[in-house]
C-alpha cells in the first residue's frame, strides 16, 4: 500500500464520513436511468432478491458477528480517544486505521456479499416515466463496537422507483396529504479491496467510535415499509 501523509488520510476519512468522496463503482444495468421496481416483500424474505450466500447485515447481532469474524475484537476506543482532541489524537486513529487495514488482508470475510439498508422516503412524481424520487440518508447502528455505519462506495445518484397501479393510487393520496411514504434501500456488494473498514469517531456524541464498513454497491432494492402492504 502506497504510503499516504497522515492529515492526508484524516481529510479521507472526514470526507467519506461526510458523503462528498464517491468514487466509481460497477453497479447493475438497471442503474443505467436509477428507475426500479417498487418491492412490496417483508426483509425477512430479502434472499429471495439477493445472490445465493449474501450475508444480510441489518441486525446487530449479524453486523456485530460480521465485525468478529473480520476484526476479532473492538479498539479500544477510550485509549485511542485519550483525553478528547488531543494532540495525539489523529496519529493513534491514523495507526489504527493502517494496523486494521494490514492485519485483515488475507481475511476470507473480505470477499463476503453483504448487504445493508439505508432508510428512505418517496417524494416527487415524474408523470412521464410514472415513477417516485427515492430520498436517503445513512443508518447508524448502536453496537458493542460503536456506532455502525455502512458506507457505499457509490450508490445512484437518481434513484427513482415504479409502483403497481394500486400502490401509486395510495402513495398519490398519502403524499397529497403530506404523509411520509417510507421505504428501505438495500445495497448489496462486496467491501472494497482497501480500506475496507474505516475506523472514526461519532461527530455526533464525544468519544464514540464509528465504524464504517465502505462496500462496493453492485445491487439495489427498494422496498415499501410494511403499513402499505
Amino acid at each position: 500500500m502506497p504510503v499516504v501523509s497522515r492529515p492526508f488520510t484524516r481529510l479521507l476519512v472526514c470526507l467519506l464520513h461526510s458523503g462528498l468522496l464517491l468514487v466509481p463503482s460497477p453497479i447493475q444495468s438497471e442503474d443505467a436511468t436509477g428507475l426500479r421496481q417498487l418491492r412490496t416483500i417483508p426483509l425477512s424474505t430479502l434472499d429471495a432478491l439477493l445472490p445465493v450466500g449474501t450475508h444480510v447485515l441489518i441486525e446487530r447481532n449479524a453486523i456485530e458477528a460480521f465485525l468478529v469474524a473480520l476484526e476479532g475484537a473492538p479498539p479500544d476506543w477510550a485509549t485511542v480517544y485519550g483525553h478528547g482532541h488531543d494532540l495525539g489524537h489523529d496519529e493513534r486513529l491514523f495507526n489504527l486505521n493502517r494496523e486494521r487495514d494490514a492485519a485483515r488482508e488475507a481475511n476470507p470475510v473480505l470477499n463476503w456479499h453483504v448487504a445493508f439498508v439505508w432508510p428512505g422516503e418517496l417524494s416527487q412524481f415524474d408523470p412521464d416515466t410514472k415513477s417516485y424520487t427515492v430520498a436517503i440518508g445513512p443508518a447508524f447502528t448502536a453496537t458493542g463496537w460503536g456506532m455502525v455505519r455502512f458506507k457505499p462506495e457509490e450508490f445512484p445518484s437518481n434513484l427513482r422507483v415504479r409502483p403497481n397501479k394500486k400502490l401509486a393510487g395510495l402513495i398519490s393520496r398519502s403524499l397529497a396529504k403530506r404523509e411520509k411514504v417510507e421505504v428501505v434501500v438495500v445495497m448489496a456488494g462486496v467491501l472494497i479491496p482497501t480500506e475496507s473498514i474505516i475506523y472514526d469517531f461519532s461527530h455526533e456524541e464525544e468519544g464514540v467510535g464509528l465504524i464504517m464498513p465502505v462496500v462496493r454497491v453492485e445491487q439495489v432494492e427498494v422496498v415499501l415499509k410494511p403499513h402499505f402492504r
